[in-house]
């Protein structure tokens, strides 16, 4: 493994703002170094993937945004490095065990306490988005996000969990190809279980059981008597309750 990518040198922290990758992709576009962090208390246009919408109270998540650039042949599994660090930063911050739904929410007993959004214009530069939930309560959550989410509680505060994010991230981003499916393997949240799938694919919607991941990062799908790749879409459980 190479030495770590320094992230948080620079570090920009805005009260509120709309997206922190939104500022991110500005502060690439004036020429800002790789391991540039941009945070906030609040933002009122962030974004998931599919343009969810990513909301928190002020002081409650992690809103973090981190500028990587170049791009090489280390970074070619990056969508899967990310997870894997916020992973390993959540469980710095509070006793808790988290799995991988690919491709990039993080589970805490299944349910999602973080997510990812990579925007990339290889090879020149990506911005990596993550949003961890950090003491948000059920009623905090909008609505339509109160099932699935959940926070990692145990006292976990912005200013940590942004210490640990960059340390883990600088780790991962720089991490072997092996290694990564290796981890991710053993944090799959899908394998084995029933999953429908939507835009990716051939055909493009369908259903199967989730069967791992292959060497480029794409899902494994057994659909009936063929194994299907997936390399983007709509994943979601068929089977996973409310509770």
């Amino acid at each position: 493994m190479s030495e770590p990518t320094g992230f948080g040198r620079p570090h920009r922290h805005l009260r509120r703002t709309d997206s922190t990758n939104e500022r991110a992709r500005g502060l690439v576009a004036a020429g800002a170094p790789s391991g540039t962090v941009v945070t906030a208390d609040e933002q009122d246009a962030g974004r998931g993937r599919h343009g969810r919408r990513w909301s928190a109270p002020a002081g409650a998540a992690l809103l973090y945004s981190a500028i990587l650039r170049p791009l090489d042949a280390r970074h070619r599994l990056l969508p899967l490095a990310v997870p894997l660090a916020v992973c390993e930063a959540i469980e710095s911050l509070a006793p808790a065990s988290c799995l991988v739904k690919w491709p990039n929410d993080v589970w805490v007993d299944e349910r999602k306490a973080a997510g990812v959004l990579i925007e990339a214009r290889p090879p020149d530069w990506a911005v990596i988005g993550v949003g961890i939930n950090l003491s948000i309560s059920p009623e905090e959550f909008p609505p339509d996000l109160r099932w699935p989410a959940a926070s990692v509680g145990h006292g976990a505060e912005p200013d940590g969990a942004r210490r640990a994010l960059d340390a883990a991230l600088g780790r991962w981003v720089e991490e072997g190809s092996e290694r990564v499916v290796s981890e991710f393997e053993r944090r799959d949240a899908l394998r084995g279980r029933r999953l429908a799938w939507e835009g990716a694919g051939e055909p493009r919607d369908g259903s199967g059981v989730a069967a791992g991941i292959d060497e480029e990062g794409n899902l494994l799908v057994q659909a009936e008597d063929r194994r299907i790749a997936l390399g983007a879409g709509e994943v979601r459980l068929v089977s996973l309750r409310q509770r």
